[in-house]
């Protein structure tokens, strides 16, 4: 497999509106961005990914796209944006940003003129349908009369009407998030030529936001709807749909393959084999593709203890899918995802243990590794009360949607806490002072109330945080090809608390361990035999030890060894 830029480079994801705030409004911005790059160089990050800064009324913060080609006021302005990407380029680093071309906002020009008659130009720029005639008594905007029984991803119908034309537009997000009309080749040449204008301006790649979303089942179907919903899950008419990838093709051949870039498209749906089709060397599409089984294996019990041999299973399956054929991108936290630390580790007892064992866990695999902004200094969960302490869409429309139910607001909010995308929105943590260092106005969100205890500038000065391991992890990684390029074998397949594999790269070796679990654990393997003067990385003091193939791991302790 060719060797490309992309697969030694660790990615770092940002959030601007919570990463650093330089004019004091209470908002991240570009400028806030740029202050921290000697920072994000410290850590030895190659790739910043920013989540999206273009012109927005952030309806979802900023995935709702109003201009492609402006920046939104609150974060600065093209100017702002072109020093930041100098700055990155003169440290060796490289910039990607988010790609969102499944919607726009409905303030984007183009929806406006969609909107304004049946006839315009751009009315199919956009998926536009008629009602269904309604029920008895009842006019257009009633479940009875919508075009299908489609329920958003964000909650509520996928459909809303609009009184100027009397018809209903598709939004399967927000309803203030149209849904392109990917059939139309006017508009597939629209966002070929927003994005060569992107490239032409030097940044170096995309993360593809909602990708596996863009096609729609031809003629857009009921769901069944045996429980008599007014509206349905509906993912299977929108998620990995046949035909998709033609889309892809027409992204990539148009404009792409011109471009010595990264792609990494958010996925939903694709499984490990489909995988094949969207990142496969020969296929020449997208480069890596996020994958969220492993999240999902949680979906029913968000508060479900980490079930180590599931995940092995998973993460197994992709990585063996994926050997020689693609490229996995590897990650436990995003801008969509309760800190991963709260949700799989032990913040109570083991808060540095857990956060470092399951970065080596994840890490080391055969992929791209991301890191979340917050995510190296082990931030957490935050402390939600009430419903005006929540930002994202989602929560809000899911809390109103339990409580039309007669659920007690106290219930839903406690279910929330747990799940809400603002656990990881809260602003970064950088020092103990006035509002963690992050403004010096009023923050946007609530700032994690444990700031003072977790911060960048506690972890620089201590030379065995979070941070700091992380650092190390990644020099480990820059250092040991076997740790890029090495096929990935699981072992302990059925161990309920250790998850552990090697990396093998020619007559090079290397055995990754990681106990997952608040309990000690015992671990034997008769294949080689490990050695105290082999050890690569730990996250906590390893007493010298003669050659081994038996050994204990402490609750959350991780160890890397060269195996002779």
């Amino acid at each position: 497999m060719e060797t490309k830029w992309w697969h030694d480079a660790v990615v770092y994801q940002i959030y601007p509106r919570s990463f650093m705030d330089a004019n004091g409004d209470g908002i991240g911005d570009l400028n806030g961005i740029t202050a921290r790059l000697d920072y994000l160089k410290s850590l030895g990050i190659d790739v910043i990914w920013i989540c999206p800064m273009y012109k927005s009324p952030n309806d979802d913060n900023g995935y709702d796209i109003a201009d492609y080609h402006a920046i939104m006021d609150e974060f600065g302005t093209m100017a702002d944006f072109d020093r930041l990407l100098a700055e990155v380029h003169a440290r060796g680093m490289r910039l990607i940003l988010d790609l969102v071309v499944n919607h726009t906002s409905d303030e984007h020009p183009w929806f406006v003129e969609s909107r304004s008659s049946k006839d315009n130009p751009r009315r199919d720029w956009y998926v536009w349908r008629e009602g269904k005639g309604g029920e008895a008594g009842k006019g257009g905007g009633t479940p009875g009369d919508e075009p299908n029984n489609w329920e958003s991803i964000f909650k509520g119908s996928a459909w809303k009407y609009d009184e100027t034309t009397g018809q209903y537009f598709l939004h399967l997000f927000s309803t203030k998030q149209p849904d392109l009309n990917w059939e139309n080749p006017e508009v597939r040449a629209a966002i070929n030529d927003m994005v060569r204008w992107w490239l032409d301006k030097g940044i170096d790649g995309f993360r593809l936001d909602a990708v596996s979303h863009m096609k729609k089942v031809a003629g857009l179907p009921d769901m069944p709807n045996p429980e008599g919903l007014d509206h349905v899950s509906c993912l299977p008419m929108h998620m990995n749909v046949d035909g998709v990838l033609d889309y892809m093709d027409d992204l990539c051949r148009n404009s792409f393959a011109d471009y010595d870039i990264m792609t990494v498209g958010e996925a939903n749906g694709v499984s490990a084999e489909q995988a094949c089709d969207w990142v496969g060397t020969d296929r020449n599409r997208l480069d890596m593709i996020f994958q969220f089984e492993h999240l999902h294996l949680w979906a029913q019990d968000p508060t479900a203890a980490l079930d180590v041999v599931a995940l092995k299973k998973v993460f197994s399956r992709w990585q063996g899918t994926l050997h020689q054929v693609g490229w996995n991108a590897l990650f436990l936290e995003n801008h969509d995802i309760p800190r991963i630390v709260s949700k799989w580790g032990d913040v109570g007892h083991y808060w540095r243990e857990s956060a470092t064992s399951l970065a080596t866990m994840y890490f080391l695999m055969e992929g791209t590794p991301f890191i979340y902004q917050g995510q190296e200094i082990g931030m957490t969960n935050t402390r939600f009360e009430r419903i005006e302490d929540f930002n994202d869409v989602f929560a809000k429309n899911e809390y109103a949607l339990q409580r039309a139910q007669g659920v007690p607001a106290s219930d839903i909010i406690a279910g929330l806490a747990v799940t809400s995308r603002d656990n990881s929105r809260t602003p970064m943590q950088w020092d103990a002072t006035t509002n963690a260092g992050f403004t010096r106005g009023t923050p946007w969100l609530k700032l994690n109330p444990n700031f003072p205890q977790i911060n960048v500038a506690q972890q620089e000065a201590d030379s065995g945080s979070i941070l700091n391991f992380y650092r190390r992890l990644i020099a480990l990684r820059k250092a040991e090809p076997a740790l890029v390029h090495g096929r990935y074998a699981l072992l302990l397949e059925n161990d309920a608390q250790v998850y552990a594999y090697t990396r093998t790269l020619g007559s090079e070796q290397i055995v990754v361990m990681a106990n997952l679990s608040g309990k000690d654990a015992r671990v034997e393997h008769d294949g080689f035999a490990l050695r105290h003067a082999d050890l690569l990385l730990a996250n906590g003091e390893v007493a010298p030890h003669a050659d081994t193939r038996r050994l204990t791991l402490r609750p959350y302790e991780a160890r890397v060894y060269r195996v002779s």
